[in-house]
């Protein structure tokens, strides 16, 4: 019979919603026992009793009151063997009654209980199942092509089992299913090459057969068992989905009688997790195959899953190969600086030789190009528009275009099938491969769209009862693109993305002068990173000598290297002109005192200060404050300060400072004329060659500096708003934290030290993670109530782990050695940002702000 293309909206979709886990019975074959953790059993199946000769009602007995001491002890070793997802533990030939008679038993984990499930063994003599597999699979591993190992697998089965017919049945992209291979007794209808719609096989079955591999039928006709009680504690019944007896579907049943099927077996061949294929056995009268017997063919199913696997991996690497190989080509070719319009007939063809297409055209830059068998460019670009409303940035392959996108009925002859590579900055630049279409006739094991019609199991689709050849000619189709075939071009589309942003650049001259700049801008980050270096390891070696003990040290240093973070901070933040000496002055005070309002008061106009001179103010303005907060006006809660700056005719900026209403600082105490007293005195002469005074006055510390114009601007006016935000700064001391840390940091030094701050701050735990995967292991097992994340994490970022924790509401901070840090936070779910590299000071005000937005 032969038909044009009929619609599949009519199927056996009635199928897809059958609860077929929670049948709440069992095939008589075997029984079954539901046991607690307490080893109390609390269901049963109707025929326990009489199986396995019991005296007593199981429900409601301890297991040990049912089965000999030593049987028991077996049982209880084999449920320890038992892991989480780990399927079914086994026993063969277990004497269970202690009367001689053996069972083959599985347990499993089936919500909170240990499901016991019996089979009386019906074949006494000793034998290695076990032993049959190797020899088996390695027929199978001689065979090199899919095809052929599907057919020694199909022997292989029916000669382990017996079944009248053992098929190989492969899934397809749409979920039907193929028949690859048959092993059939002679006289039997054969099934060969025939496809069985997606409906045969629900979309719940496929899952459990992923989670319980196989699956026996052992009559079609024998009365299932119901499990009694039908329902647990929690009201349900119990979930039979690793169950090996579990009982059959009504629907499926049906669908087997009237395939004059009497007993089946199925085993699933799985890839990477997914069903790639069934093993499905089939016979005309009740077929027994013993549990010891199904496990040997459960083990032969995944030695022969890994064989096609390895088959089809050796396929898909060898097709990525020769796409790397076309890498190298097209990225040398295109060198030149060509238009990509220029090469696209070659490129064409060199992308023919990887993957086959009858057709390429190209989208770029508003720009359409085609080669062999296409769309004119007005269907393509209605396309091109579908395929930017898509959003992907992937290789996206359809082998029935039609469905997709249904204008494409108008080109189909000539391009039933797309292969797209997104190659440019945006969602508009298509490279498409095409293939025709190509009219066949798929054989199906009868009519696939089966209309519906009321049956014996209600107002719903019942399963056909004809099997028979039917034919149906496909149109509007293209060959399939392989997997192999789509992973290699993804490296293309890799490729040909370079290739797009190097001929994006105006010359191969401007590309050089590119990069001589970049080598430029390496060798000066190259001394400036050097002399930040030395800078600090003169600071640690000065500061050594002023300090009375370590922990003295610790805060002089720390002190000094916040202030040229904070410098190099305001630096970055900037205008190009440079950097504010009022805010630097300002943000000095506030490391010191909460009321700089009433402490400092600065006259004349800010001036902008350029990158030399302001990180070598930053130390003379750092050490100044130290000295007036640790010895002088700052000191108490009375004194402060005054700074004027005044402009001179010739541009020089003239810097006065003085202190009033404290002690009078005497060049004898603090720091005396050790390190912090050179940097004041000589730092401006010496670095700037400028002029410095110190004068240690009765009313309080004095001192002046003379700033060449060539190092000093305007700067910027600052509006009331921006002053008020400056005041407030450091206005609020952070509350004490507490509670459990996490810090996610890949830098082991700065993660101790992070650690130790938060300790000092109050928080009980501190717990460390070098990358997003340890972070998420320890969100996971634990429960935090701060973070603070790195964002650069070297190979990585820190997002997943700020989703994790932004859907958990704990709140934390981004750490960032970046100087911009906007792009950086519309990466990330809405948090405060401190930078590197960061000091108690700087964690307590980071996390007060963080802590008063979370209470917000």
């Amino acid at each position: 019979m032969t038909a044009s293309p009929a619609p599949h909206s009519v199927d056996l979709s009635n199928c897809d919603r059958e609860p077929i886990q929670f049948l709440g019975h069992v095939q008589p074959y075997g029984c079954l026992l539901a046991v607690s953790t307490d080893w109390a059993v609390q269901h049963a199946s109707a025929n326990t009793g009489a199986m396995l000769g019991l005296e007593t009602e199981p429900v409601g007995t301890q297991l040990g009151e049912l089965f000999p001491g030593q049987v028991v002890h077996d049982l209880r070793g084999r449920v320890q063997m038992l892991g989480h997802g780990s399927g079914a533990a086994r026993i063969y030939g277990l004497d269970l009654m202690g009367d001689g008679r053996a069972f083959d038993v599985s347990v499993h984990m089936s919500q909170d209980l240990y499901v016991f499930e019996f089979e009386p063994k019906e074949q006494s003599a000793a034998r290695d199942e076990m032993a049959l597999v190797q020899p088996l699979i390695a027929r199978v591993r001689r065979r090199p092509e899919i095809d052929a190992m599907a057919r020694e697998a199909a022997r292989a089965v029916r000669a382990m089992t017996g079944f009248d017919r053992v098929m190989i049945y492969q899934f397809q992209r749409d979920d039907s299913g193929r028949v690859i291979a048959e092993a059939a007794a002679p006289g039997l209808t054969p099934f060969l090459g025939l496809r069985f719609p997606a409906s045969d096989i629900p979309s719940q079955a496929r899952a459990l057969y992923v989670r319980n591999p196989i699956r026996l039928i052992r009559d079609v006709d024998a009365e299932p068992q119901p499990i009694e009680p039908a329902l647990t504690g929690a009201g349900q019944p119990l979930d039979l989905s690793m169950s090996v007896t579990r009982a059959v579907s009504p629907i499926h049943l049906e669908y087997l009688r009237n395939m004059n099927v009497a007993a089946s077996m199925s085993v699933s061949i799985l890839r990477d997790g997914e069903l790639w294929g069934l093993i499905a056995c089939h016979h005309g009268a009740p077929h027994a195959v013993d549990y010891e017997k199904r496990s040997a063919v459960e083990l032969f199913t995944q030695l022969l899953s890994y064989e096609i696997a390895a088959v089809e991996n050796a396929a898909e690497r060898a097709s990525v190969a020769r796409a790397r190989v076309l890498h190298g080509t097209l990225l040398s070719r295109m060198t030149d600086g060509a238009a990509i319009a220029d090469n696209f007939g070659t490129i064409a063809q060199e992308i023919g030789e990887v993957i086959p297409f009858d057709g390429m055209a190209i989208w770029i830059n508003d720009r359409f190009h085609a080669v062999g068998a296409t769309p004119t460019e007005e269907e393509f670009t209605g396309l091109q528009r579908h395929l930017a409303r898509r959003q992907a940035r992937q290789v996206h392959s359809n082998d029935r275009l039609v469905d997709e996108y249904p204008p494409a009925a108008a080109f189909a002859e000539r391009a039933a099938g797309m292969l797209a590579l997104p190659i440019g900055r945006g969602l508009r630049d298509y490279i498409v491969l095409f293939r025709r279409e190509q009219i066949q006739d798929v054989t199906w094991a009868g009519d696939p769209a089966k209309p519906a019609q009321p049956g014996p199991n209600g107002l719903r689709l019942t399963p056909r009862k004809s099997f028979e050849a039917w034919t149906e000619t496909v149109r509007q189709q293209s060959a399939p693109w392989t997997d192999s075939e789509i992973a290699a071009a993804e490296i293309l589309r890799i490729t040909l993305l370079e290739v797009v942003l190097k001929i994006a650049d105006d010359s191969i001259a401007e590309r050089k002068r590119a990069q001589e700049r970049q080598e430029l801008l390496i060798a000066e980050l190259n001394h400036r990173v050097r002399n930040i270096l030395n800078l600090v390891r003169s600071l640690v070696s000065q500061s050594r000598a002023e300090a009375n003990s370590v922990a003295e040290y610790g805060r002089v240093l720390d002190g000094r290297i916040d202030a040229l973070a904070r410098a190099h901070d305001q630096l970055t933040t900037a205008q190009k002109d440079g950097a504010s000496l009022r805010a630097l002055i300002e943000t000095e005070i506030d490391a010191f005192v909460a009321d700089r309002a009433t402490r400092l008061r600065i006259e004349g106009a800010d001036v902008a200060l350029s990158t030399e001179a302001f990180s070598t103010l930053a130390l003379v303005v750092h050490e100044l404050v130290t000295n007036a907060a640790k010895y002088g006006a700052l000191r108490d809660g009375h004194g402060r300060v005054e700074v004027r700056l005044r402009r001179e005719a010739d541009g020089t900026l003239g810097i006065e400072w003085r202190e009033r209403g404290g002690a009078p600082l005497r060049a004898s105490q603090g720091s005396g004329r050790g390190f912090g007293t050179t940097v004041i005195e000589r730092s401006v002469p010496f670095e700037l060659g400028g002029e410095a005074e110190l004068r240690f006055a009765l009313t309080g510390v004095e001192a002046r500096f003379r700033i060449p114009a060539r190092f000093v601007s305007d700067a910027a006016p600052r509006g009331k708003e921006q002053e008020a935000e400056d005041l407030a700064g450091g206005a609020a001391d952070a509350p004490r934290l507490s509670g459990r840390a996490l810090i996610v940091e890949d830098n082991m030094i700065i993660a101790m030290d992070a650690s130790d701050i938060l300790t000092e701050l109050g928080c009980e735990a501190v717990e460390t993670a070098s990358g997003v995967g340890a972070a998420l292991r320890l969100i996971e097992a634990q429960q935090f109530d701060i973070a603070l994340l790195d964002v650069n994490l070297g190979h990585e970022t820190s997002v997943p782990v700020a989703e994790v924790l932004r859907a958990r509401g704990v709140p934390f901070l981004l750490a960032t050695g970046y100087g911009a840090t906007e792009d950086i936070a519309a990466a990330y779910p809405p948090a405060p940002t401190i930078k590197k590299p960061f000091t108690k000071r700087s964690m307590r005000q980071g996390f007060s702000k963080l802590l008063a937005e979370s209470a917000a």
